[in-house]
């Protein structure tokens, strides 16, 4: 149906003013107090990090690398008046690694949110998030005034969206990383949720959910950020949703069973894990949203998805890393900025399979693995790699390492950076000319903790396990980031 705001809220069982973040680095809080400098995955940055040169302490920049690496993080949690009660509900710090003529340089401003501006004023941070409850100080008319656009950060036209859970994104410029005001798609959907993780079209057409209980708004949106269509779908289940896949022709949706039963604050007590339910996609097609079915799969959680791609016979295929349930979601991470060492099980790699005879089934690689990502230019096609970070244990759940999986042989190649770093999310970077999947750069950043800096890398796809064939460091530690985009 068309979406409005009014029929979406009918519907939801969100309160008005609940606050969605992400779980985006849930999985490195864990091992906080293993080792000395842990603290600087979660320290907090006082103010905007000027632009400054990256130096080079290993290799040279390939030839022909030049562009933007966008990051995305929480990176204010603390003040005297009072604190964020969980990791996800820190204030977004947009950082830019930009590679040029072989040299680097960083820059890292806060989004300039009502959140951040009131939180400011009072000396306190007063806003309800995933796992914080609502100081009665917080002024909140929307739930843009509770966001802390912390999630992500995604180039569209010639700006920089900066991307939350549960309300509007905020743009900024892509020089500068000024904030310039939250995007309003239509002004009849003023404030309605837009995910963390859009899918974005070779051609660069942007379709995204915003979830709202068992329903959820379908976005599609053109490459310079005009609204193309937005209608609302029903859901079989209130699942958390915080990632999603497509195909050429359908998206893909995995509804988990951590369900939201209750209308509660903070939003993530409102879940629960109902076992026996297991774990069903929600198959839509583009064309025509009315189109649906419903596969089933054995029980497991996720954060994270790869792209889906659809089989001459209409077998779809995606890439998830799977959790034994989100009893870290649901239970663990609001101890992290306390220092409390969480254990728990890594996710695994797994290959779900919907075959065109309508039965599921998940084939695990038994890799410990997250944040799955591939080449953008064959989002919603076949693919043979799968980029993803590894090395988490029940010991140390943060990755060290960052590796590439292959579906055609079931191998997985890796490096290791080793414990005395704290790896983020990396991006698949096409070399000039290739089509060759395996042609690409990966290029991401670690917090050296040793150092007490952030490091930026530059990998061969092709030759992993050789490590870093460039490193920069810069002066400074940022804390861990969530999500980010490369623009070329």
């Amino acid at each position: 149906m068309p979406a409005t705001r009014r029929a979406f809220l009918t519907g939801t069982l969100a309160v008005a003013g609940t606050a969605i973040a992400s779980p985006d680095v849930a999985f490195a809080a864990r091992a906080l107090t293993a080792t000395n400098g842990w603290e600087l995955a979660t320290r907090d940055v006082e103010a905007d990090v000027a632009p400054r040169a990256l130096r080079l302490v290993h290799g040279r920049a390939p030839e022909g690398l030049a562009g933007s690496l966008y990051r995305n993080g929480p990176a204010k949690f603390r003040r005297p008046g009072g604190s964020s009660q969980h990791w996800f509900d820190g204030d977004g710090l947009i950082r830019r690694f930009s590679i040029s003529d072989g040299q680097a340089t960083l820059a890292a401003r806060f989004a300039d949110t009502e959140k951040r501006r009131q939180e400011t004023r009072l000396g306190a941070m007063v806003m309800p998030g995933f796992g914080t409850m609502p100081d009665p100080r917080a002024q909140i008319q929307s739930a843009d005034d509770a966001s802390p656009a912390n999630t992500s950060v995604i180039p569209v036209g010639d700006k920089v969206w900066a991307l939350w859970e549960g309300g509007s994104p905020m743009a900024l410029d892509a020089e500068t990383l000024a904030t310039e005001g939250l995007v309003t798609l239509n002004p009849d959907l003023k404030g309605m949720p837009f995910l963390a993780h859009p899918r974005i079209e070779p051609d660069g057409t942007i379709w995204n959910l915003g979830m709202g209980g068992a329903q959820a708004i379908v976005w599609r949106v053109s490459p310079a950020g005009d609204l193309l269509d937005a209608k609302v779908i029903p859901l079989p289940r209130a699942s958390y949703v915080h990632d999603f896949s497509a195909t050429a022709r359908h998206l893909v949706i995995v509804l988990q069973p951590w369900v939201r039963t209750r209308n509660v604050m903070p939003y993530s007590a409102g879940f629960e894990w109902q076992q026996e339910g297991g774990t069903q996609v929600l198959v839509v097609d583009k064309a025509d949203l009315t189109k649906t079915r419903v596969f089933e799969l054995p029980t497991f959680g996720f954060f994270h998805v790869g792209d889906a791609w659809e089989e001459t016979d209409g077998t779809i295929r995606f890439d998830v890393c799977a959790h034994d349930d989100m009893s870290f979601a649901a239970s663990g991470a609001h101890e992290i900025l306390n220092g409390v060492p969480v254990g728990g099980s890594p996710a695994h790699l797994a290959m779900a399979v919907l075959g065109a005879d309508g039965r599921g089934r998940l084939e695990r690689t038994g890799v410990v693995a997250e944040f799955p990502r591939g080449d953008a230019r064959r989002a919603g096609l076949a693919r043979r790699y799968s980029l993803h970070t590894t090395g988490d244990t029940p010991g140390r759940p943060l990755a060290d390492g960052v590796g590439v999986y292959d579906w055609a042989s079931g191998r997985d190649r890796a490096f290791i950076f080793g414990p005395d770093h704290v790896p983020d999310e990396m991006v698949y970077v096409p070399k000039p000319g290739a089509t060759a999947e395996d042609q690409a750069w990966l290029v991401g950043p670690t917090i050296n903790l040793k150092a007490g800096v952030t490091e930026l890398h530059v990998l061969d796809l092709a030759r992993i396990e050789d490590g870093p064939i460039a490193t920069w460091r810069a002066d400074v530690a940022l804390p861990a980031a969530f999500h980010g985009s490369w623009k070329a």
